[in-house]
């Protein structure tokens, strides 16, 4: 639980201070490593609240990697739950 609680912090902090690559790669750590890892996808939300801007490629939607943490975290636990090495 502790481990949990560190792992969300660190990513908090990654996602204020650091360049936002560092914060996808740890994200989809946090996502492999612990069962339904739903802080990303809200840190996600606040990273798109704070710095999203409107891009045209994406028919001038905000939230991009707040729906891209999302529908990977699904894909991530449906995936999960089809492999051996899981519980």
């Amino acid at each position: 639980m502790a481990l949990r609680i560190l792992a969300g912090v660190i990513l908090l902090f990654s996602i204020l201070f650091m360049p936002f690559w560092i914060s996808v790669i740890l994200a989809f750590a946090g996502m492999v490593y612990f069962p339904f890892f739903l802080e990303a996808v809200f840190l996600f939300l606040l990273s798109d609240l704070l710095y999203g801007v409107k891009e045209a490629r994406f028919f001038d939607i905000i939230f991009i990697s707040f729906i891209i943490s999302t529908t990977l975290l699904v894909a991530l636990e449906i995936l999960k739950k089809r492999l051996k090495f899981y519980a």
